[in-house]
C-alpha cells in the first residue's frame, strides 16, 4: 500500500485555486506582521536612565498623602483619602 492516497475526481483548477488562496492568506499574514513590526520600530523610545530620572523627580516633588512618614502629617481638609465627616449618610431602600 502506498504511503499516500491519490484522490480521484478532483478538479486540477480547483486545486490550484486552493493553493493560490492559501498563498494569498500567508502573504496577507506576513504583510500584517511586517506592518505591526514597523509600527513598533517607529514608536518613540525613552532611555531607561531618562525614565528613571523622571520617576525620581516626580516622586520627590509630588506630595503623596499615603506616605505621611515622608511628607509629614496632612491636614484633613487637604487629604483626599481621609474619611469625609458629613452628617449625611446614604440610605438604600
Amino acid at each position: 500500500m502506498p504511503p499516500f492516497e491519490i484522490r480521484a475526481g478532483g478538479d486540477p483548477g480547483q486545486m490550484k485555486n486552493k493553493k493560490q488562496s492559501m498563498a494569498d492568506l500567508k502573504l496577507r499574514r506576513l504583510t500584517e506582521l511586517n506592518l505591526r513590526l514597523r509600527e513598533d520600530l517607529d514608536r518613540p523610545r525613552v532611555k531607561v536612565s531618562e525614565a528613571a530620572m523622571g520617576l525620581i523627580n516626580y516622586t520627590s516633588t509630588t506630595k503623596d498623602f499615603m506616605v505621611p512618614q515622608t511628607w509629614g502629617a496632612v491636614d484633613k481638609r487637604e487629604d483626599p483619602y481621609a474619611p469625609q465627616s458629613n452628617d449625611r449618610c446614604c440610605i438604600i431602600m
